[in-house]
């Protein structure tokens, strides 16, 4: 939704207007509107105001609405209550809940994982590290009689 739209369904929203007909008035996805207008009934006329980065939530304060939403209250008046900066982040927080249990809320570490220095690194089989070692010493030669070939016929 471009800004103008968004504008225009906050106003719709103002007089009564609900996220279906609006997005059909507007001509635009229901999801978006769904959520704008979700983002609206929280926050009012400051859901078109962009928040700067992400904020994090703690655990428990991730847990305790979950499970207040599972139990039946609206994602609506649980992210008023947090003051969470869209009801969506209920449903995602839910859906993590019910596929991974508590673990699924808890903090990830970001970025790559590091590798553990502590753990020595896994030996080869003895006839891979020979074959390879072969290859290495074949084309070690190779390249030496090529040298050797090219310096015979440069003395000529």
């Amino acid at each position: 939704m471009s800004e103008e739209q968004r504008e225009a369904a906050v106003a719709l929203f103002r007089i009564g207007w609900g996220s279906r007909a609006v997005a059909t008035k507007l001509g635009v996805g229901r999801k978006a509107v769904l959520r704008l207008h979700d983002r609206w009934r929280v926050r009012g006329d400051t859901a078109l105001v962009t928040k700067p980065g992400n904020r994090v939530y703690p655990f428990e304060l991730k847990l305790s609405a979950v499970q207040r939403y599972i139990s039946g209250e609206t994602r609506v008046a649980l992210a008023k209550e947090f003051e969470l900066s869209s009801p969506h982040l209920i449903a995602v927080w839910a859906m993590q809940y019910r596929a991974q249990g508590e673990e699924g809320l808890r903090p990830k570490p970001r970025g790559r994982a590091r590798k553990n220095p502590d753990t020595p690194p896994q030996q080869e089989p003895e006839l891979q590290r020979l074959r390879r070692e072969n290859e290495r010493l074949r084309a070690e030669v190779a390249f030496l009689g090529k040298v050797n070939a090219l310096r015979d016929r440069e003395q000529r």
